[in-house]
């Protein structure tokens, strides 16, 4: 086994002491392995951080494993381990961020999360879309009173305002406040030690996201190789027939082969229809779908259609798959 890399972290404990730890990347006959090992006695089992073939899951897990432990509190001996590592690399619009989950007022919160749900319920539309949980923490931190101390709320624009700002400044109305408008004042109160784990949690799940978008990766493309389908692949990874068709495309962007799992779901439709929406994206392009399933089906209304809108949708995604594999093909 050859050691690659190797690097030392410190933590102070509360007893003034030094708590030492070591960081290994290592290379054998092709197996990448990332091994954590706390304190000084280098008989003790290291904890395994990854080990397979793959130099780019690797350094997704390598990174995301330094996140998490200089949240804790280690500090590595050879600096540069993270890009902007120290709190000072970060910006105000984190420290908005990073104050308002700290000190948030719960009451308040809870009623802006109950606002937000009766919103996106009456829009048929997801929560988030309407505010996320991070915009929710820090109106109801600093409890904007006027259209222009909204507009100072990281991520809070005009299109929100004209939607929810009259909704927003009326629930403010019943909350009195301690703190005061411009919020420039957070850089100074803010504390250091509390924005420096917030940042590196922050790139921990940052790195945990990357993480499990590789397993899911991996599935994907086992499952195809193995003969599988699209509805296996959505109850195995719990995700949407949608979700899974943009996880499809972006293999397909990033040059993996789909055409067997293409060939296998549309083995039932009709060599007509598909020669059908080939001319149709030949003639109207393939970057919007609606014109193409008006101009191959007629109609967009589902009541009208002999298969839902969604699974129609689909059909055309899988078939642009090939559409634009055949023009990447003529291209080169």
């Amino acid at each position: 086994m050859q050691i690659v890399f190797l690097n030392t972290f410190e933590k102070p404990t509360e007893e003034q002491e030094i708590v030492s730890a070591q960081l290994s990347i290592s290379e054998s006959q092709g197996i990448w392995s990332v091994h954590w090992m706390e304190g000084e006695d280098e008989s003790g089992s290291p904890h395994t951080w990854f080990e397979g073939t793959s130099w780019e899951e690797m350094i997704v897990a390598f990174r995301h494993g330094i996140a998490r432990v200089m949240g804790e509190g280690y500090v590595p001996v050879i600096d540069g381990m993270l890009d902007d590592r120290r709190p000072s690399s970060g910006s105000f619009v984190t420290m908005l961020q990073c104050y308002g989950e700290h000190n948030h007022n719960p009451d308040l919160f809870q009623k802006l999360r109950e606002w937000r749900r009766a919103t996106a319920s009456a829009e048929k539309r997801s929560a988030y879309l309407v505010a996320t949980n991070r915009m929710l923490w820090m109106i109801s931190t600093f409890i904007p009173k006027s259209e222009d101390e909204l507009s100072q709320i990281p991520g809070w624009g005009s299109a929100k305002q004209a939607a929810y700002g009259a909704d927003m400044l009326a629930i403010m109305e019943e909350t009195e406040r301690e703190t005061v408008f411009p919020l420039q004042w957070v850089t100074e109160k803010l504390d250091t030690g509390i924005y420096t784990q917030w940042l590196y949690k922050q790139k921990e799940a940052k790195y945990k996201t990357q993480m499990d978008r590789q397993l899911v990766k991996k599935h994907i493309l086992a499952t195809v190789h193995e003969g599988g389908s699209l509805e296996q692949l959505g109850s195995e990874l719990e995700l949407s027939r949608r979700e899974l068709m943009d996880r499809i495309e972006q293999l397909e962007q990033e040059g993996y082969d789909m055409d067997s799992l293409i060939s296998r779901e549309l083995h039932a439709v009709s060599e007509d229809e598909q020669i059908l929406v080939w001319e149709a994206l030949s003639q109207v392009g393939d970057k919007y779908l609606k014109p193409v399933l008006q101009q191959v089906y007629g109609t967009t209304e589902a009541s009208q259609l002999d298969k839902p809108v969604d699974v129609l949708y689909e059909r055309l995604r899988l078939i642009r798959l090939r559409f634009r594999r055949s023009l990447a093909s003529k291209a080169v």
